[in-house]
């Protein structure tokens, strides 16, 4: 284990949320435009509700303009879309998020639908997904995807020509992680619940992304010697070694035995959570741009 490298996501999610600032700078000072997320929250999630804290304390240390618009979880679908409306019309808004997910009577798909693609900071509109699956370099991308996909590039440089697995094949994650990895010019495979010697699919990975919401699934004994993995699973399960009725977090994959095998790995929690936050004020920071018609930056 002490020679695996463990790669740091909330020190990088630091130096990238430092360079969106100064990006910022450049916008308020040159152009005199400042980048503005809005944020929809329906309901009283508690999970929900401190992520959406946190989007908007991020947003403003950046020297962003934040906007939160709070609804409780009988607003109709049709009040939702009226304010999507809104958002997509409002010059000052650069960025638009609704958190997910929504009440059951709500359709999320004609939520997401609804709003301008040049505003889906998420990435999840159908035609940034077409955009990402035809390689348009003005596609937004989904954040965590993003984000393992620069730590991947800031620990290997190029990724040209190597062996990657993606393990899920959600829509917000492995799906456009292929696609990213793919652009990079990887040899990628998806895996999935139904494919077939898992294990042998994923010893021949130089670099292993796995995302299917299964605490610890992935033994060591399957990570290639040297590959590279990313975990983007986040999972609670009991710790009874902390005491009674405690908990504690882990990934899909198995990190004490990953780690003896690994030749860098992200830890969880402190590995790719940090920075999903940190690629959604870039996307918003790129869609400001995009809207003025401004070169997007590179951060």
């Amino acid at each position: 284990m002490s020679d695996v490298t463990l790669i740091d996501g909330k020190a990088f999610s630091i130096g990238l949320r430092e360079r969106i600032k100064e990006e910022v700078i450049h916008l308020k000072k040159n152009h005199n435009i400042t980048p503005g997320l809005a944020v929809v929250l329906v309901g009283e999630d508690p999970a929900s509700q401190v992520y959406v804290h946190n989007k908007g304390k991020q947003t403003l240390e950046v020297g962003m303009n934040s906007f939160e618009r709070r609804f409780e979880s009988d607003i109709t679908q049709n009040t939702l879309l009226e304010l999507i409306d809104e958002l997509n019309a409002d010059e000052n808004v650069n960025g638009i998020l609704v958190q997910l997910p929504l009440p059951k009577h709500i359709n999320e798909a004609a939520v997401l639908e609804a709003i301008n693609p040049n505003k889906d900071v998420d990435g999840f509109h159908l035609v940034n997904v077409g955009r990402l699956g035809t390689g348009d370099a003005n596609a937004i991308v989904p954040c965590t995807p993003l984000g393992c996909l620069m730590m991947l590039k800031d620990r290997l440089g190029d990724l040209s020509g190597l062996k990657a697995l993606v393990l899920g094949r959600s829509n917000i994650v492995g799906k456009p992680m292929a696609q990213l990895l793919l652009s990079q010019s990887c040899t990628v495979t998806i895996a999935h619940s139904r494919t077939k010697d898992l294990a042998n699919e994923c010893r021949q990975a130089d670099i292993l992304v796995a995302a299917v919401g299964r605490p610890q699934m992935i033994p060591g004994d399957w990570i290639k010697p040297g590959a590279t993995v990313i975990d983007v699973g986040i999972n609670r399960i009991d710790a009874p070694e902390k005491g009674a009725g405690k908990t504690r977090l882990v990934g899909d994959v198995d990190f004490t035995s990953a780690a003896k095998i690994a030749g860098a790995i992200t830890p969880v929690p402190g590995g790719v959570g940090p920075m999903t936050i940190a690629c959604l004020l870039r996307n918003t920071l790129a869609a400001t741009c995009l809207q003025h018609g401004l070169k997007v930056p590179e951060v």
